[in-house]
């Protein structure tokens, strides 16, 4: 009896691993169905095949997903975007953003979640957010000129990557471009030498709200609750 605790850790990390494979699955579709069902065109399909791979789905997994998203073959799937917004506890803003084949069962569940949730309430926050494509890359030339490369791509600001996020001697930038660029720019990026390994559309907060460590750990528990269901692609949220 003394083993169960460790069965019940390796059922829990199953079901981590089951649910990121349908969320990366499920970025795949959505991918394919905006921009093409070809990587080399379509930059953010391309990305979320690369992650899909590093998470050890399927080949079969994955090229299943891109024909179902492009359309092509029988089984064909509709995925839409649905963005919530609202407060985690201690009035952190949220914004949510779900991938759902199915409204009417995700609205009522995310903001159950809402309630559930000490202190967390829905509301209207997009307006501490920015909106923007982000095009996350690195480079092998470690002195790369990184403003020339933006200025070339189209993007609008440059951010430096955490250093973890960057192989050693290599450099490393966060591009931020308009929504309707995203495509065009990790295009001409990529063109010029850079590996991308991000290229999507985020929610960036304005400013962050300062909270207590104690305060913290219940918005962290909450945002996790948050990721943790199945239609909630990513959430953003106002926390450094």
């Amino acid at each position: 009896m003394g083993a169960q605790w460790k069965q019940a850790g390796r059922e829990a990390s199953a079901h981590k691993k089951g649910q990121m494979t349908v969320k990366l699955v499920r970025e795949i579709m959505v991918a394919a169905k905006l921009g093409g069902p070809d990587p080399d065109l379509n930059a953010r399909l391309f990305v979320a095949v690369e992650k899909a791979k590093k998470a050890s789905v399927t080949k079969d997994t994955i090229e299943r997903a891109i024909k179902k998203g492009a359309g092509i073959g029988e089984e064909k799937v509709n995925y839409e975007t649905i963005v919530y917004e609202g407060f985690a506890p201690h009035k952190v803003p949220v914004v949510v953003e779900c991938l759902t084949d199915n409204r009417n069962r995700t609205a009522p569940e995310i903001r159950n979640l809402f309630k559930a949730g000490s202190l967390g309430q829905p509301g209207s926050v997009a307006f501490f957010f920015n909106h923007f494509g982000v095009v996350e890359a690195t480079h092998a030339d470690a002195g790369r000129d990184v403003e020339g490369d933006a200025i070339e791509a189209g993007a609008q600001e440059i951010e430096p990557l955490e250093s973890d996020e960057v192989p050693t001697g290599e450099k490393g930038a966060r591009f931020l471009t308009e929504i309707k660029d995203l495509d065009q720019v990790s295009k001409a990026l990529k063109a010029a030498g850079w590996k991308v390994t991000a290229s999507e559309i985020r929610y960036i907060a304005k400013n962050f709200t300062d909270v207590s460590e104690a305060h913290r750990l219940e918005v962290v528990k909450f945002l996790e609750a948050l990721d943790d269901h199945d239609d909630v692609h990513r959430v953003y949220a106002a926390l450094k």
